[in-house]
């Protein structure tokens, strides 16, 4: 076998894997399945270890665990536990308590890591809307489907934009511009398509239960937010983001109360080694030519992905069959001289199209098995019923958006 039919065999292998999820009857999930790849590739001698370290993007995954460093810092001072309590605390109705959900996840998911605001609400809030009587699942879709709109306005929202804006090069406040309204937009959506179809079960009263507010620590959350106001700050000064970014998490690590070991653990260390793993297995398609010819072959069909008409059937697809963060990482690499408008469009795209299933974006499945940990079951057919809406309404009006603002052609 040839090494590049060897790495094709690899790459389609490791895509499947996205796309399932695990491989059956092994407890081997998509981390593992990447991990085990490049193995693969190393032990044959497709690549080596200095291929590897040419493929690894190191300023998106220096940012990215940076970013997940300062999500930590909240997490560990309590305060995802305290606004879910707050939410779930609050006396309002259901539907009113569905709106705290969408707008809470939404807006904390733009400025933090959105993996790890749910990470850290989801069981919160199953214990405090049990309590109280209510189904638990309209307000996890809401929670989701929240968290992923809501990181779509920002550069900073999520994995594949924090990817897509480091590789791309691309302007905080300028990305801000142009995806902040149809990211708004497609939260007003979530909620309104959750709260229609889950009516009946936003109909109850849902009955005050005496509130027991978690324990939390005001200073390290002031803290937290100081840090994140200054990292927002830096991005208006000539400094790499992953550079400010890792200075302004490592003092957060100089603290009395919380130690750096808590601090570091709570970094999601799966998704950054993911992250390097599809990095090295792409860039090893990429380079047998096999994607650059089929790409010239999409163009000379005016299937190029530079369109509005290629770019949202195709983020719809590959965000719920690979991934969504898989579909950025790969696109990226076979893609890598894309126009500003297109990684505008891609960014904003892939992450809504993430609220299809539950399977389409990382937050979505982190929800589910953190509420099934907490007694709450949300099947793939729960969130089908809300996301599959909330999802084709929310992206042709993001469509609109892009194309009516000039961002991307329509074809």
């Amino acid at each position: 076998m040839s090494a590049q039919t060897l790495i094709l065999a690899v790459f389609i292998a490791t895509y499947a894997g996205m796309a399932l999820g695990r491989v059956p009857g092994l407890k081997l999930d998509r981390t593992g399945i990447a991990l085990m790849a490049v193995a693969a590739l190393l032990a044959t001698g497709a690549i080596d270890v200095a291929a590897i370290g040419q493929a690894v993007d190191a300023p998106t995954l220096v940012l990215l665990f940076a970013l997940m460093l300062l999500s930590a810092q909240f997490a560990q001072a309590g305060f995802y536990d305290l606004c879910a309590a707050r939410i779930t605390g609050a006396r309002v109705g259901p539907v009113a308590l569905l709106g705290l959900v969408v707008a809470v996840a939404g807006g904390l998911s733009a400025v933090l890591a959105n993996d790890i605001v749910v990470y850290a609400m989801t069981p919160m809030l199953c214990a405090g809307l049990k309590a109280r009587g209510l189904d638990p699942r309209p307000f996890l879709i809401g929670l989701a489907g929240g968290s992923n709109a809501g990181s779509a306005a920002t550069i900073i929202g999520n994995p594949q934009n924090i990817l897509i804006g480091q590789v791309g090069g691309l302007d905080f406040w300028a990305f801000l511009g142009v995806c902040a309204v149809p990211a708004i937009v497609a939260m007003f959506v979530v909620f309104m398509v959750v709260r229609w179809l889950w009516r009946d079960a936003l109909a109850g009263g849902g009955e005050m239960a005496p509130a027991t507010l978690p324990a939390w620590n005001r200073w390290q959350t002031a803290k937290g937010a100081a840090a994140t106001a200054a990292l927002i700050a830096l991005f208006l000064l000539p400094v790499p983001r992953e550079v400010g970014g890792l200075g302004i998490a490592a003092l957060l690590l100089a603290s009395r109360t919380m130690g750096s070991r808590t601090m570091i653990g709570a970094v999601d260390w799966h998704l950054l080694l993911l992250f390097a793993c599809l990095f090295a297995v792409t860039a090893a398609f990429a380079g047998t030519g096999i994607a650059a010819a089929g790409l010239a072959e999409l163009k000379a069909r005016a299937l190029w992905p530079d369109t509005l008409a290629v770019m949202a059937p195709l983020a719809l697809i590959l965000s719920n069959t690979i991934g969504n963060v898989p579909a950025v990482i790969l696109l990226m690499a076979v893609w890598p001289d894309a126009p500003q408008g297109a990684l505008y469009g891609l960014a904003l795209l892939s992450t809504l199209a993430g609220n299809l299933l539950i399977v389409g974006s990382l937050a979505n499945i982190i929800v589910a098995e953190r509420a099934a940990a907490s007694g709450v079951r949300l099947g793939f057919a729960d969130f089908a019923r809300a996301g599959i809406p909330m999802t084709l309404i929310a992206m042709t009006l993001a469509v609109l958006w892009l194309g009516l603002g000039g961002v991307m052609p329509w074809r």
